[in-house]
């Protein structure tokens, strides 16, 4: 028995695609719901919205035109936590340390250890 090549490749109008892929970006849409609604294997649906991603214009807005821009909030300047600053000075020699205030009993341990 010879088998016969048939192509089962079903073809969909432009008009449907887009509605399906209009269906997909609703709020709260399922493209798997979608699919099966229309009797299309999600896959396909799901390379029918990359393909429309990809014809989407790269420009917007005609050259020369302003195009606002939504920015993320600007970061507020961290605070400085409060430190412990003391000056030890020996003969010609000055020594400026800034140790964090939350750690002074570390700092005091350094102290006893550093004046020896």
């Amino acid at each position: 028995m010879a088998s016969e090549n048939i192509n089962t490749r079903r073809r969909h109008s432009p008009d449907l695609k887009a509605s399906v892929i209009a269906q997909c970006e609703e709020p709260g849409a399922s493209v798997a719901k979608v699919a099966m609604s229309h009797g299309i294997n999600a896959n396909v649906v799901h390379r029918w919205r990359q393909l429309a991603r990809r014809d989407e214009p790269l420009v917007a807005n005609p050259p020369g035109e302003f195009v606002s821009l939504p920015l993320p909030p600007s970061a507020a300047p961290a605070e400085v936590p409060p430190a412990v600053r003391v000056e030890l000075r020996r003969g010609q020699l000055v020594m400026s340390i800034s140790w964090p205030a939350g750690t002074a009993a570390e700092f005091a341990a350094w102290t006893r250890e550093l004046l020896r």
